[in-house]
């Protein structure tokens, strides 16, 4: 009995997705819709799957395509996914239009508050992620995944980085550990994935063989893009040797803390106190401060409870971390509210700026605040304080005017 391949999610739940069906054999491919918007749709869903078959190689075969409303780029990854799953010696790919709106870059020191984690095999809720305005999107392959998705989200979130438009939001990918880590470093590096996140960091020869892994990625490409990496500390061993993985690469942008699989591997359970995972944190701050890259905290896991949301996030920027994780997009702006400077912190930032400027127009090398000598990064970290203020809407942009 032939066998039949299938890819896509199961149950009859199923939104902005697809089920594939393919049946290999040696007669001319058949290709069989299946959809609500069959009337209208159908030929340009039939035209996209013979498209992606024919760049695959794929000539013979039954394909049957149950539409959910899925997009072009899911349908892709889908089609392209059991494809690979009967044939998986199959090296070719199928990749969307590079739209113009995913090709943005990045920067190094940019604000890093909010990253709005999006399980990699529920293209659903990647659609409008960006509307909501976090710091970052990270598409995960990782533990919101289940083992027998890893393919399939590995394309998802291929293709949507070629397609989607995140408005501006930092592209992260958290991708799997050890090979199956670096299969995902493969798809996704050369679509301009803005920051790669490491799990379970523990050493940095874990850092520095995803860098070389990378590296390769981009040679073998010819390409110039910037990779930047967030290695992510879940253990008591990665919190040990947290000042060795901040310091494993120049790339490095940030150092995050998973409390989940901490707490775990430290015996205990994750409190609303967080007195088991105080050490952790500072550990972790001090290290990212040492290395100058940012601290990132933990997300914060009960989506309904915005009070205790603001509360954590209090305790988090009293600790010293830049940022923190989040899993739901309500929670983007009480993280950007708690983490925007008080008017102690602007003021204070205010004065510096001026005698900066003063000190500039003057021809002095010295910036000084009444008798205190103040030194370039003190400065930096001012004009950052008054970027953040200005980003969260409680200080105009011609401040220094007036006007």
């Amino acid at each position: 009995m032939t066998k039949i391949f299938q890819a896509g999610p199961l149950g009859d739940t199923i939104k902005s997705d697809c089920q594939v069906f393919y049946t290999p054999g040696s007669k001319s491919l058949a290709i069989e819709i299946e959809s609500k918007v069959k009337v209208l749709f159908s030929n340009a869903i039939e035209d996209l799957a013979k498209k992606t078959l024919a760049t695959l190689g794929i000539t013979t075969g039954k394909v049957l395509i149950k539409d959910f409303g899925a997009l072009p780029f899911v349908m892709m990854a889908q089609i392209e996914t059991v494809i690979k799953r009967a044939h998986p010696k199959l090296d070719k790919e199928a990749l969307p239009e590079f739209k113009t709106h995913a090709q943005y870059g990045t920067t190094f020191g940019r604000f890093r508050r909010s990253r709005l984690y999006l399980p990699g095999n529920q293209p659903k809720l990647f659609l409008n992620a960006g509307i909501h305005k976090p710091d970052g999107v990270i598409l995960d392959l990782e533990d919101s995944v289940p083992p027998g998705e890893k393919d399939s989200a590995r394309y998802i979130v291929r293709n949507a980085l070629r397609s989607l438009d995140f408005f501006g939001a930092e592209r992260m990918v958290r991708i799997n550990q050890g090979e199956l880590g670096m299969k995902d470093l493969e798809a996704i590096v050369p679509h301009n994935v803005h920051t790669i996140l490491l799990p379970k960091a523990e050493t940095a020869d874990q850092v520095i063989a995803m860098e070389n892994k990378v590296n390769t990625i981009l040679k073998a490409k010819s390409l110039k893009q910037k990779v930047y990496y967030m290695p992510i500390l879940e253990s008591a061993l990665g919190v040990l040797n947290a000042r060795e993985i901040a310091m494993a690469s120049k790339n490095n942008v940030g150092l995050a803390m998973g409390l989940e699989d901490y707490t775990a591997d430290i015996g205990t359970q994750r409190t609303l106190e967080g007195k088991e995972s105080f050490f952790a944190r500072s550990m972790l701050v001090n290290a990212a401060r040492a290395a100058g890259i940012q601290p990132i905290d933990t997300v914060f896991s009960d989506v309904g409870n915005e009070a205790a949301l603001r509360q954590s996030v209090k305790e988090t920027k009293a600790l010293g971390f830049d940022g923190m994780g989040c899993i739901h997009p309500r929670q983007i702006k009480p993280i950007h509210e708690e983490f925007a400077p008080s008017e102690l912190e602007i003021d204070k930032a205010k004065r510096i700026i001026v005698a900066a400027d003063e000190a500039e127009a003057r021809g002095l090398g010295v910036v000084a605040v009444g008798s205190k000598m103040i030194d370039p990064p003190v400065v930096k970290r001012a004009e950052r304080t008054i970027k953040m203020a200005i980003d969260a809407g409680i200080l105009s942009t011609n401040w220094k005017t007036g006007s």
